[in-house]
């Protein structure tokens, strides 16, 4: 198996396993449980964790609440801004490209008579594909604006959002600012006060962690982030997510982070290296192949270790079936099981016969130069199978 699937989730770094390990056994107590040593031991270990975890993110530790992963910790960064019992603006602003993590809750909220705009992006024609229409964005925002919702990093075609450009144009209107960071932190740099953001979110299985775990940044300063909690009971958190918390998930994310963050450019190289090996490869043996999203040579535009491409002639799914030993994708993971194309090649402008023949590939940190070029190979059979079969 090769696995080439890093957007849909990674493998646990086995450094990050041995972290938590601890926490299963020995160290299982409660950490609210504060009236014994058991429970007081696994509380300041968990303290320790949620510093690492805000440091990492430029952020301070009481502005890290903890969830069960990104599509948590947007439900609540959404749900918890516009549903605000002493919120009065209805309208909530997003990308037509953002996640079904994102894009379903505000159908949701549509229904619940929210205003909702989805902001278009740049064609595939253009030298920014996949980005923000900012004129677009500030003609929309405006005093009835209740959160702007942006994602950092698209799971699919791998684009990077200006987000400090977004930033700016939200403060002109008091306006707070959500990012779905999921496919960025622990990948690349990512700076709160940066990048000017009020609400951040993540989850640990994007970035070598376990699954089940992530969190939300929720600003305190030098401005306050409002939010009504989406689950009460126990008043855990600042009241913002009551619940037990996952101690060894928490511990297991910060141990996760500190060894992405250490490691980031030696894997950024490595990802790029390798990503380009696979296109490069590619474009030998498949004739006509297509790159959707960003170009390759712009980092700045679009994560390394994302590839995104079109097999002419022959359908994503097919090509997926007749190379069984190969693990990627034709879209978002939360959304492989759909027959619909995928909504974040179609605002590009593409043609649906070109979305559907395509595949996502994600390089990380554990794949090797023979696998990409056995992927290589095994595409090149499978394609040319179906080709003839017509």
């Amino acid at each position: 198996m090769i696995y080439l699937d890093h957007h849909a989730t990674t493998p646990m770094d086995p450094i990050v396993r041995d972290a938590m390990l601890p926490y299963f056994s020995e160290h299982f107590a409660n950490p609210g449980s504060s009236s014994h040593e058991a429970g007081r031991v696994v509380a300041q270990h968990v303290d320790e964790a949620t510093h690492t975890v805000a440091r990492a993110i430029g952020a301070s530790a009481d502005e890290i609440v903890f969830t069960s992963g990104a599509t948590e910790s947007i439900n609540l960064a959404l749900f918890g801004t516009v549903l605000h019992p002493r919120e009065k603006r209805r309208q909530i602003i997003s990308v037509v490209t953002e996640h079904r993590a994102t894009l379903d809750p505000l159908q949701r909220l549509q229904k619940q008579d929210r205003e909702v705009v989805l902001i278009p992006v740049a064609p595939q024609s253009s030298t920014t594909p996949g980005v923000i229409d900012l004129n677009q964005l500030q003609e929309h925002l405006s005093e009835q604006t209740a959160l702007v919702s942006v994602m950092l990093a698209n799971n699919e075609i791998g684009t990077l959002q200006p987000l400090t450009q977004i930033a700016e144009l939200c403060a002109r209107y008091g306006v707070p600012l959500h990012c779905d960071a999921a496919q960025a932190v622990g990948r690349i740099p990512v700076d709160v006060n940066a990048l000017n953001v009020d609400l951040l979110s993540f989850s640990a299985h994007k970035f070598y962690g376990p699954k089940g775990v992530g969190g939300l940044y929720v600003r305190r300063r030098p401005r306050s982030t409002r939010l009504y909690a989406q689950i009460v009971g126990g008043g855990q958190q600042h009241n913002l997510r009551s619940g037990t918390l996952n101690a060894p998930g928490i511990i297991g994310m910060a141990a996760a982070l500190s060894l992405s963050i250490s490691r980031m450019d030696n894997d950024l190289r490595h990802s790029q290296a390798l990503r380009d090996r696979l296109w490069n490869g590619l474009q030998k043996v498949i004739p006509g192949i297509l790159l959707n999203g960003p170009d390759l040579a712009r980092s700045d535009q679009r994560l390394v270790g994302n590839l995104n491409c079109a097999f002419p002639g022959v359908e994503g799914q097919s090509l997926m079936l007749a190379v069984p030993e190969l693990c990627v994708s034709s879209g978002s993971a939360c959304t492989s099981a759909e027959p619909h194309p995928s909504h974040v090649l179609m605002s590009l402008g593409l043609d649906e016969g070109r979305v559907r023949s395509s595949l996502r590939f994600g390089v990380g940190r554990f794949n090797r130069e023979a696998e990409i070029d056995l992927a290589i190979q095994l595409l090149s059979e499978g394609y040319h199978k179906l080709v003839k079969m017509g």
